[in-house]
């Protein structure tokens, strides 16, 4: 309780209870806070196994969710399905709102909870390995507890049981649970690579933060794939008791030796005009989001383009040579992002279809969560001044960090927003 009258003033956004006032009547501690409607996914576990569409869809909203969370320096460190509450607005689209801050931490403020209790603390299906060990500052901690609710949701079990005791707690730290699709056989792998990726002892090897996680689940097609996603089932007896072994020394402080640094891994767009192509401001792009990755080693590159269609009627998607308009757009940013040599897990490829270019680039870098858009600009000409640019539109409504770029001797090298 005294946790939440901490935490709760100093949180807000659309993803939390609005607070309302605190106090002390005659030796009795109260809160207010704002009554959001709506149900949690704690009901639709009754109804599990979920269909995948449907767990990726819930998946990502609480991971949107969690990611303005953490922006505010707060870890849950108890997220569950009776924590996550769906909550439809005024225009008919929905939400996840985070509820019961009991177990949370903030960064600038007192650890109230690890002052006064040097066990576990969270819910026992859904704690994080690191959490077992008493580490309580890694944000990914609720990555890994949003994997197990999808788990949950995708095949109607708990993928590590309800444990009852710290021993029963420990063993995830060495066994690794059943593969989603052995248990539910039209999980398709892109699932079971994403849900297995944020049950991975070492937070490192799950995504970077809940917006990386969030933008998988969006775009499942863009999901590289591992050995994970052909997993049919767990880890042999010898591998087990190899990872046991390890176990028994293992430290908190090592699991989340990469919290931090997580935390920095934006997600980078590159929006490019491919039907009028320039190539020094190609190259000029191409050097800027180099530069850009390289200096975030976690970063994720998403490269746009949008093919721009009628705002009344149909629009043809075959070319006057007898080509697939869109496939040729998608083999045009990959050629332009090759001499990249980024990894299959840190680059994906998009071809927006709108009348209104500016109108594409702003929805796509909100709906995403995108931290940093780069985009191109050529010179400035009359109808350009008259009218106004894309780019111009871009950084004035975008909402997030955006460059844009011009070739040498147009200009300006680049303007920042």
């Amino acid at each position: 309780f005294e946790v939440e009258r901490m935490l709760l003033p100093v949180l807000s956004g659309p993803h939390v209870p609005r607070f309302i006032a605190t106090g002390d009547e005659d030796d009795q501690p109260w809160l207010v806070m704002e009554q959001v409607s709506g149900h949690t996914l704690r009901p639709l576990l009754d109804d599990a196994p979920l269909a995948p569409a449907q767990v990726a869809r819930l998946g990502a909203l609480a991971a949107i969710a969690l990611d303005d969370l953490h922006r505010q320096q707060v870890v849950h460190l108890d997220i569950k399905p009776s924590n996550l509450l769906l909550h439809r607005s005024g225009a008919g689209q929905q939400r996840i709102v985070l509820i019961d801050f009991g177990l949370s931490r903030h960064a600038q403020l007192p650890d109230l909870l690890a002052e006064q209790f040097h066990i576990p603390m969270g819910t026992a299906p859904y704690i994080a390995p690191e959490q077992v060990l008493g580490l309580r500052s890694d944000p990914r901690s609720d990555l890994f507890a949003l994997g197990v609710t999808l788990y949950h949701l995708a095949t109607a079990q708990r993928p590590f049981g309800f444990p009852g005791s710290e021993r029963g707690l420990r063993r995830r730290l060495y066994q690794d649970p059943l593969p989603p699709r052995s248990l539910v056989p039209a999980i398709p792998r892109w699932l079971q690579e994403t849900i297995l990726r944020c049950l991975e002892v070492d937070p490192e090897q799950r995504h970077p933060n809940a917006a990386q996680l969030a933008f998988d689940l969006q775009h499942p097609e863009q999901i590289s794939l591992t050995e994970r996603a052909q997993r049919t089932q767990r880890a042999g007896r010898l591998e087990r008791t190899r990872r046991w072994w390890r176990s028994l020394g293992m430290e908190a402080d090592r699991l989340g030796a990469g919290a931090a640094s997580a935390a920095r891994a934006p997600l980078i767009m590159a929006a490019l005009d491919l039907k009028q192509p320039d190539p020094e401001l190609d190259v000029a792009l191409r050097d800027t989001v180099q530069r850009l990755v390289a200096t975030a080693p976690g970063a994720r590159l998403a490269c746009v383009t949008v093919l721009r269609t009628a705002r009344v009627g149909l629009d043809s998607n075959i070319d006057a040579e007898g080509r697939n308009r869109h496939v040729k757009r998608l083999v045009g940013l990959r050629d332009w992002a090759r001499t990249l040599d980024l990894p299959g897990n840190r680059i994906t490829f998009h071809v927006l279809e709108s009348p209104d270019i500016a109108d594409a680039l702003i929805e796509y870098a909100r709906s995403n969560a995108i931290d940093h858009l780069i985009m191109g600009a050529r010179g400035v000409t009359g109808v350009r001044r008259l009218l106004g640019s894309v780019s111009a539109r871009v950084v004035a409504e975008a909402g997030c960090t955006t460059t844009v770029v011009r070739a040498r001797g147009i200009d300006a090298a680049s303007d920042q927003a």
